[in-house]
C-alpha cells in the first residue's frame, strides 16, 4: 500500500471515529462508509426482468418476456432503450433524496456502481454520457447537479467520456412534483437546448442520457428529442430509479 493509500485510510478512519457512517436511507449507525444497513438492504428492490425491451418497465408475468409494454407500442418514445437501477419507493427515496438535496454525495460511487450493472449493453458503442441539467439558478443554490456527479462517474467505471453540459436548461422550470402527467410534459416543453459548445459534436454520436429518478418520463423524454433534434444518430437513456405505478 503506498503512502497516500496509508493516509487515505489513516484519515478515514478517523473521521469515522469521530462522525460514525450511517446508513445511506434509514440513517443508523453501519460499519462503513456509503453502505446500508441489513434492513434497508433487504428491502431495496432493484428493476428486474422481464420487462419493456424499449422503456424498461417491469412486466408481473413470465410470459411477457421480449415484449413492449403498452405506451411504448401507442407510441415510439424518443430513445431507443431506457434502464434503471431501482424501484422508487420509501428505501430508495431516502437514499436518493439524501444524495439529491442533503450534500450525501458519498453515495454517488455505489449509486454509479448499481447503474452499471444495471444493463451492460446499454454502454455498447455509446460515445457518449451526459446528464439531465439543471438551470444555472438552480445549480447556484444546490452546488451540484446530481445527475452529472452520476454521469462523471459512470465514464470513470465504463472508461467512456462524460460531458454533463452537453444540454442546457434555458427555462427555470418549476417543480415537477406536483404536476400531473400533462402538465409536467408542458412545464417541461422548451425548457431544454444543446449547448452552443458542443452542438457539433452531437451530430452522429450515441448518446446515453443519464438522470436520477424517472417518474412520466417527460423530463427525460423532452431533453432525448432535443439531442435528436441536434442530430444524434442514437440516444440510451440510464436512471437510478424509476416509479412503478399501475398505470405507468
Amino acid at each position: 500500500m503506498g503512502i497516500f493509500q496509508s493516509f487515505k485510510s489513516a484519515s478515514s478512519f478517523v473521521l469515522d471515529q469521530v462522525i460514525p457512517p450511517t446508513c445511506l436511507s434509514c440513517r443508523i449507525p453501519v460499519g462503513g462508509a456509503a453502505s446500508l444497513c441489513s434492513t434497508c438492504w433487504t428491502s431495496l428492490s432493484f428493476v428486474s426482468e422481464p420487462s419493456c425491451q424499449t422503456c424498461g418497465l417491469p412486466f408481473d408475468l413470465e410470459d411477457q418476456a421480449s415484449l413492449y409494454c403498452g405506451p411504448c407500442l401507442k407510441k415510439t418514445p424518443p430513445y431507443s432503450r431506457m434502464r434503471s437501477a431501482l424501484v422508487y419507493d420509501d428505501t430508495s427515496r431516502s437514499m436518493i433524496l439524501g444524495f439529491k438535496h442533503g450534500d450525501q454525495l458519498e453515495a454517488c460511487p455505489i449509486f454509479a456502481k448499481w447503474l452499471a450493472a444495471t444493463d451492460p449493453s446499454l454502454f455498447n458503442g455509446i460515445d457518449i454520457l451526459t446528464a439531465v441539467p439543471l438551470h444555472w439558478q438552480r445549480l447556484l443554490k444546490r452546488r451540484y447537479n446530481q445527475s452529472a456527479m452520476l454521469s462523471n462517474e459512470l465514464a470513470r467505471l465504463t472508461n467512456l467520456k462524460s460531458i454533463p453540459d452537453l444540454l442546457t436548461r434555458a427555462r427555470n422550470t418549476q417543480s415537477q412534483g406536483h404536476l400531473t402527467r400533462i402538465q409536467r410534459r408542458a412545464n417541461v416543453r422548451g425548457a431544454f437546448s444543446p449547448n452552443t459548445r458542443y452542438k457539433k459534436l452531437i451530430e452522429g454520436k450515441r448518446i446515453l442520457l443519464i438522470d436520477d429518478v424517472l417518474t412520466t418520463g417527460a423530463t427525460v423524454e423532452a431533453c432525448c428529442q432535443r439531442l435528436n433534434n441536434a442530430g444524434a444518430s442514437e440516444v440510451r437513456v440510464l436512471t437510478l430509479a424509476r416509479a412503478i405505478s399501475t398505470n405507468s
